[in-house]
């Protein structure tokens, strides 16, 4: 007997978004279906983990990916320009700004050797972590571009090996600031390596970009407040520091939940009250301290 029933409404198309990753529920007329609402059953006999769905390996906005990857990958994306228009084919891409700075930011820089960069998966970078697939690091970028305007301030919580923060100080630009604060220290000091043999470089050297050890849930109240906070791992609820530290008219946007997880955009009013809504079901690894990272959570 089915104990119970989660529905998932999701308001993109195209693509259809389910754990953040399209769902291409495509018909003999490779055609795509209108917005739907998808039920999953819980009971027992057909939980989501019996289906797959919450592979622990699976984290970060990609527990479909398996099923999904006969459709999404097709012929192999060996470089970064190639992943960038294979977004763009499937409409997860759809700002030219994003698709310049995911082009000129080469995703190889950012993954252990031997990895698939261009694949659209996340990627264990070790300490329990993850670089998030590239379809995910594309949404939350679009989410973020009106706030990523030159000269703006952008912070990157859970900035692991640097990716999205050397994407966000393109963005802002030299006269911008943008921050990374990751909790484990040989994650900050891979990503300065990483960013030191990218695109974004000179901002490195300049300052505008910076890396920092620390707690994320603290935010970084140094050069705050920001016009975009950003998140990598979900948060059991909306850190307050994180909150407090957005700018008017400034935007976060954080994964919230345990085993069910939304992507949540978070905007800051004129007065300092906040609007928050809900973009999409996502998996990504918990927002938690580095001692219970290391141990696996």
């Amino acid at each position: 007997m089915c104990s119970s029933v989660v529905a998932y409404s999701f308001r993109h198309i195209p693509p259809l978004m389910l754990g953040s990753v399209p769902l291409l529920c495509l018909n003999r007329h490779n055609t795509l279906p209108s917005p739907c609402t998808v039920l999953f059953n819980t009971s027992s006999s057909t939980s989501l983990s019996s289906c797959g769905l919450l592979n622990p390996f699976n984290f970060t906005g990609n527990y479909l990916f398996r099923r999904m990857e006969r459709f999404w990958s097709g012929s192999s994306v060996n470089k970064n320009k190639g992943m960038v228009e294979h977004l763009q084919r499937y409409g997860v891409i759809q700002s030219k700004k994003v698709a310049e700075v995911m082009e000129t930011v080469d995703r190889a820089l950012f993954v252990p050797d031997g990895s698939p960069a261009y694949e659209d998966s996340p990627i264990q970078i070790g300490f329990n972590a993850t670089i998030s697939a590239p379809h995910m690091h594309a949404t939350c970028l679009q989410l973020l571009e009106k706030n990523l305007q030159p000269g703006m301030h952008a912070l990157d919580v859970g900035s692991g090996t640097g990716y999205l923060t050397a994407c966000f100080a393109l963005m802002v630009g030299p006269q911008g600031r943008a921050i990374g604060v990751e909790h484990i220290p040989e994650l900050v000091a891979m990503s300065l390596k990483n960013v030191g043999k990218s695109a974004a470089a000179p901002l490195l050297k300049d300052g505008s970009l910076a890396l920092h050890v620390g707690d994320g849930r603290e935010g970084w109240p140094e050069f705050a407040p920001y016009d975009a906070i950003h998140v990598g791992a979900a948060a059991p609820e909306i850190p307050k520091p994180l909150i407090e530290q957005l700018k008017p008219g400034g935007r976060l946007v954080i994964p919230v939940g345990n085993i069910f997880q939304e992507l949540k955009v978070v905007d800051k009013n004129a007065d300092g009250s906040v609007t928050v809504r809900t973009e999409t079901s996502v998996r990504y690894v918990p927002l938690t301290s580095r001692e219970a990272q290391l141990r696996g959570y």
